[in-house]
């Protein structure tokens, strides 16, 4: 079953808890485990028709390492990381690139959820981007008060079940949405793009 929400994700401290990498003499993370709660949450969601893209900053072959690992890089439709990429969140070019590698357009953008541990990245590249962001804070690490007013996020979660519900429910308004965008188009446009 499609669904209307499409997901872009950040990995560590959001899927991968940071405080668990095991890194090799090059720097690149060889093993870690997940959030508790955060692989089932991502197997799940996947399995429920999500479009998920991996939108993070680091290097290829750590990211390939720990899902490979923990059984989870098949959740990925696509994989945005800052090392092919070139530059790092909050940076235009991460969100670029997703929606690039997606096929997706301006007309998606309401449609779109950023989530992400870090507020002065994750956050704030989704604000500027144009798409909703959800802050989950689970982890002590990084900034906890917004500083900077496009560090504010639409929503917080604290732990992975709490992110799967409020996914529901930004579905459900996605829903919503689409049935209002397909009424607006359908009085001499094209459908919605799916």
């Amino acid at each position: 079953m499609s669904r209307n929400l499409i997901i872009f994700t950040d990995s560590g401290d959001t899927i991968i808890d940071e405080g668990t990498q095991i890194f090799d003499e090059r720097g690149i993370v060889v093993s870690a485990d997940p959030i508790p709660g955060a692989g089932e949450v991502l197997r799940q969601l996947k399995e429920e028709g999500y479009r998920i893209a991996l939108v993070a900053d680091g290097a290829w072959e750590s990211f390939q390492n720990v899902y490979r690992e923990n059984g989870l890089a098949d959740c990925f439709e696509e994989w945005i990381v800052s090392e092919t990429v070139g530059e790092q969140k909050p940076a235009r070019a991460m969100f670029d690139a997703a929606m690039e590698k997606m096929g997706l357009t301006e007309a998606h953008k309401p449609f779109i959820v950023m989530i992400g541990n870090n507020l002065s990245r994750d956050v704030a590249g989704a604000n500027r981007y144009g798409i909703t962001s959800v802050w989950l804070d689970w982890s002590p690490r990084y900034f906890h008060t917004p500083q900077e007013p496009d560090w504010q996020p639409d929503y917080r979660v604290k732990t992975p079940e709490e992110l799967r519900l409020l996914i529901r429910q930004l579905e459900e308004g996605c829903v919503r949405k689409r049935e209002l965008a397909d009424r607006i188009a359908c009085k001499g446009k094209q459908p919605f793009p799916i």
